[in-house]
């Protein structure tokens, strides 16, 4: 009997790492995870690192126990997706040096030093932060200087994945977009950001188009996986990007990415810069396209770990059907997401409740608030990216495990005012817009992501009156926990 022909996904998230083998068609045969391990760098405030040699083994692994899985696959291509934000730095003959995750941030107490934020502002799309790569690179160079003078190449994790594949160093669009080296427009590294933040352009490997054939698996790594030599690299990219391809999106099509954090991004055919600096710009890991991003921050993460405290044993079915017998306005969250309008995070939350404690007060209570606060934030970023260019369609796309909540979906669609989309494999979009990618590169024409289902907005009035005590609450942390003339969020 003939092999089926499949395609190898290695998807890198923050939170941990999976393998997935899947068919030309997007059907998964197999997917297996394990948490990314961080190590905290003590020279640092606020630095978190991981071994990249440790990270490959892992890759290693779930690759073979993914392949032993099923066993009648052929694997044709391979390729890879990562974090945004993060990156690995290697030595001479590819040494591996450090990997940086995105929620690294050893490059803060730099944040003031960067001359030129709003020129910056205009060729990256994005104002100059320690979360993206260049400042992450300054708290290399400034702390660990030995480690610096080592590196001959940065890539991002994705970029560097597909190089320990096939051994071609490279750097996919979008993933640049997010250093904060790269000039969106034109399309190429910029020397005159380079210079900005001190970091030499040579350590930039040659720019990657996602869709196409990088190179061939070396036969030693072929030899580790379980796969022939003759399997293609494909060049994959940013998560998020790829798991809007997924959704097989328009040009001018919002689409919702519900991860550990939520974007909100719009697909466009220009490089979009908003004047107020609320939002984020880049290229997309389609060719020619580009996307303006709003973002709600951390709100899949932490949907996740209130989910551990409150239902540790149980399925979604089980949290579904009990907040379907919740009450909305007996507990009111504000959990720290991010508003585009507002210039930082919240960062401290809470609960709202009556007290004395009612006996009708549940733990699905506290888990309806928390997705009540992640559709209110989703709302004022959707406003947001409105407000620097308009959008007319009746529609929006949604992926991602944050939606395999029912009650979800309906709080974004009566938020939005919009119509939710959802594909069959939202849960796995990255991985399905890998596999979208590997058909690209290898020139086959196969439908990913089935039929979709739509969720209509209610338009009831109580909404409204949800969503204004909503902001009362978040008004009221915000007095709590701001001191006024203050940027940042903290004690009052």
């Amino acid at each position: 009997m003939a092999k089926q022909a499949a395609y190898l996904v290695i998807d890198i998230g923050t939170g941990n790492v999976r393998v997935a083998v899947a068919t030309p068609e997007g059907a998964l045969l197999a997917v297996e995870r394990a948490d990314v391990i961080y190590h905290k760098d003590e020279l640092y405030p606020e630095a978190l690192y991981f071994e990249p040699g440790v990270l490959w083994q892992q890759i290693v692994q779930l690759s073979r126990t993914a392949l032993a899985a099923c066993g009648d696959a052929a694997i044709q291509a391979v390729t890879a997706s990562s974090q945004r934000e993060g990156i690995v730095l290697t030595g001479e003959n590819g040494k591996l040096l450090i990997g940086l995750p995105n929620h690294d941030h050893r490059g803060r107490e730099w944040e003031g030093q960067v001359n030129g934020k709003d020129h910056i502002y205009e060729l990256t799309g994005r104002y100059p932060s320690s979360l993206f790569s260049a400042l992450k690179l300054v708290g290399i160079r400034e702390r660990r200087p030995e480690l610096f003078s080592a590196c001959r190449s940065v890539m991002s994790i994705s970029d560097w994945a597909q190089y320990m594949l096939c051994g071609i160093a490279g750097y996919e669009h979008a993933q640049a977009s997010e250093t904060q080296l790269y000039d969106i427009a034109g399309k190429c590294w910029s020397e005159e950001l380079c210079a900005a933040f001190g970091v030499p352009q040579h350590m930039l490997p040659e720019l990657q188009q996602s869709g196409t054939i990088q190179g061939r698996v070396l036969p030693h790594i072929a030899a580790q996986f379980g796969i022939p030599d003759s399997a293609s690299v494909v060049v994959g990219g940013a998560d998020t990007q790829l798991a809007m391809q997924s959704t097989r999106p328009g040009t001018g099509d919002i689409v919702i990415v519900s991860g550990t954090t939520t974007p909100i991004v719009r697909i466009t055919d220009s490089y979009v810069v908003d004047s107020q600096q609320r939002t984020w710009s880049g290229r997309h890991t389609e060719e020619n396209k580009f996307v303006l991003e709003a973002n709600a921050g951390v709100t899949g993460l932490n949907y996740q770990r209130l989910k551990e405290i409150f239902y540790p044993n149980e399925d979604y079915d089980v949290i579904e059907a009990e907040l379907s017998r919740t009450e909305p306005a007996q507990c009111v969250a504000s959990l720290g997401s991010l508003i585009a309008e507002e210039h930082a995070p919240l960062t401290r939350g809470g609960f709202l409740f009556s007290t004395p404690v009612s006996h009708e007060l549940t733990r699905a209570n506290f888990v309806r608030a928390t997705l009540w606060d992640i559709a209110c934030c989703i709302k004022e970023n959707f406003d947001c990216l409105l407000d620097v260019a308009p959008y007319e369609q009746d529609y929006i796309w949604a992926c991602g495990g944050g939606f395999q909540s029912t009650l979800m979906r309906q709080f974004v669609a009566d938020m939005t005012g919009r119509t939710v989309r959802i594909r069959q494999n939202y849960r796995q979009a990255s991985v399905a817009g890998g596999v979208v990618n590997c058909n690209l590169a290898l020139g086959r024409d196969s439908e990913v992501g089935g039929g979709a289902e739509s969720v209509q907005p209610r338009g009831d009035a109580q909404v409204r009156a949800y969503y204004e005590q909503w902001k009362a609450t978040r008004e009221d942390l915000k007095s709590l926990y701001v001191k006024p003339g203050h940027s940042t969020w903290q004690p009052a």
